[in-house]
């Protein structure tokens, strides 16, 4: 395989964190240089079990603010005359990326070295450390 050829799939997970903003503005120059397709991709981290209404309330917010960052995202790829595949997804966060990355075969995933960040993912790791052990392809950390 030919350095050319390496990243045909391009996979960006979103959290609308700046360090995810930097990672989206380095994708157009590797989606130039490699004539990459590029994925867009907000996952819905289900989160712990609370008061059914509740639980439905955020998880509609969480909806709405991942349907604006991709929104927000794709506009910014296309003026820069970029389109991109857009996925919205549910779950676990790593494991949605994971999926997505072996389902699209994806050849790179860019990341930001730091997200929005809550308790949880401090006990639990980053995204972007997870992704470095499990990721099915290359990946790329922004900082």
């Amino acid at each position: 395989m030919s350095n050319l050829d390496s990243y045909k799939k391009i996979l960006v997970p979103l959290d609308g964190s700046k360090y995810s903003e930097k990672a989206l503005e380095r994708a157009p120059d590797l989606v130039s240089a490699f004539g990459s397709k590029i994925i867009l991709l907000y996952v819905i981290e289900k989160p712990l079990p609370i008061n059914f209404l509740d639980r439905k309330e955020y998880l509609e917010i969480l909806q709405k603010f991942g349907t604006r960052t991709l929104d927000k995202a794709n506009k910014t790829l296309l003026q820069k005359g970029i389109t991109a595949k857009i996925l919205l997804k549910k779950g676990n966060i790593v494991s949605e990326i994971e999926k997505v990355a072996k389902n699209e075969k994806c050849d790179l995933i860019i990341v930001g070295s730091k997200g929005l960040g809550t308790v949880t993912r401090f006990l639990l790791g980053s995204v972007s450390n997870k992704l470095a052990q499990y990721s099915p392809c290359s990946l790329l950390i922004v900082k």
